[in-house]
């Protein structure tokens, strides 16, 4: 699994957890780790992202030791696919988990752009987003064609070699009208509104070229419905395209493409479905805290959503009468047998993100219930699975 999707978090994560003290177990001392240690992990983490860089690299390029590469990718089929992002270890690039982790980076700049700022990382962060879009734009070549793999994953994962010496297949994946894959269409849908916020402000010629393919991409989604375990060689989806539809659809509404994504999500809120974990198969809790937002901002034609955020904290909290996910003996969340890591995260960001959600709406916490969390439990909750992460794991 890509290990973009556990460091984009990491790296929102870090915006919010805060200077703590805690007692290292080997001798009992008490470690102190301040605010400049997370600005450090911060920029640590978004620094990942150039290390992942594919095709020209910039001048800007702070990670001197990698090079260009892989630059006559798509030549196979005279298209342009130089650019975007290496998936973990691997020379290949996946267009579906590198959209998901785009958008939570997006998320990230949205929400928090003081708490980036303030660490001095906006501008890298606003680079990294970028880089990923603009291969995503490049990809999509039409109307109804997106490509959405670049790379052969059986052989790429035979051989370890850096992306600069690779001599790999450069095999290209693509969904059409007649091989869709509504799932992967609807995330870089997502990915391009919630890009297009981003760059509303410093990049307005930009930000509507995103919001355009946007839209163009649901649109391609929703009429030509299909999932993608159909048409997937890797990263074949589980829990349906209905997840992503409703993720895209409130994204567009968030980045001003109109009521009609609002509409759309309230009309298929019967698709909404009480989650466990966030991640790149499985976006309902996402779109169900941006759903609950704007019910609680008075749309009360959305209440489902809100009660399916609501049974997301349920089912992770510590004491919870509908307790679904466990923590290890140290107090981790426990979601997976594999990747453990990328579930916790995807899970937290989202603790984070609807205790904030409440809070804006005056909303005391979640009941569960005999047992009530406040916004405050849950980000105390929330900020011990970030500090568990990089410094008491």
């Amino acid at each position: 699994m890509s290990y973009s999707k556990v460091w984009v978090v990491i790296f929102f994560l870090c915006i919010l957890a805060g200077p703590i003290a805690i007692a290292k177990k080997d001798d009992n001392k008490l470690v102190s780790f301040t605010a400049s240690d997370y600005n450090d992990a911060l920029a640590k983490a978004i620094l990942f992202f150039e290390g992942q860089r594919s095709g020209k690299l910039p001048v800007s390029q702070i990670v001197k030791w990698r090079g260009d590469s892989a630059l006559v990718d798509g030549k196979l089929e005279h298209v342009n696919l130089i650019g975007g992002y290496y998936d973990a270890g691997d020379n290949v690039k996946f267009g579906w988990p590198m959209a998901f982790s785009l958008t939570l980076l997006s998320w990230a700049a949205v929400e928090y752009p003081t708490q980036i700022s303030s660490a001095n990382q906006l501008l890298h962060l606003q680079r990294a987003i970028r880089w990923g879009t603009n291969f995503l734009m490049r990809a999509h070549t039409s109307s109804t064609t997106l490509y959405t793999q670049v790379g052969d994953g059986n052989a790429d994962h035979q051989c370890w070699e850096r992306p600069e010496d690779m001599d790999t297949p450069r095999t290209l994946y693509k969904i059409t009208s007649s091989s869709p894959g509504s799932e992967v269409a609807a995330d870089v849908a997502a990915a391009f509104a919630a890009a297009s916020i981003v760059f509303k402000k410093i990049d307005s010629n930009y930000s509507t070229k995103l919001l355009k393919r946007s839209k163009s991409l649901f649109a391609f989604a929703d009429k030509y419905r299909g999932s993608y375990q159909a048409s997937c060689p890797f990263y074949c989806s589980f829990s349906g395209y209905q997840d992503e539809l409703l993720w895209a659809a409130a994204w567009l509404y968030k980045a001003g493409g109109g009521n009609t994504y609002l509409n759309y999500a309230s009309n298929n809120q019967g698709w909404s479905q009480v989650a466990s974990e966030f991640s790149w198969d499985n976006k309902f809790a996402g779109a169900q805290t941006l759903l609950a937002k704007e019910f609680l901002n008075g749309k009360s034609n959305l209440e489902k959503f809100k009660k399916d955020a609501d049974s997301f904290i349920c089912a992770l909290m510590p004491g919870s009468s509908s307790i679904q996910i466990k923590t290890t003996p140290g107090g981790l969340l426990y979601i997976r047998d594999s990747s453990n890591l990328q579930y916790v995260t995807g899970a937290t960001m989202v603790l984070f993100m609807y205790s904030k959600v409440l809070e804006a709406a005056g909303t005391g916490g979640v009941a569960c219930g005999s047992v009530n969390f406040s916004t405050s439990k849950i980000k105390a909750f929330a900020k011990s699975q970030v500090r568990f992460i990089p410094f008491i794991n």
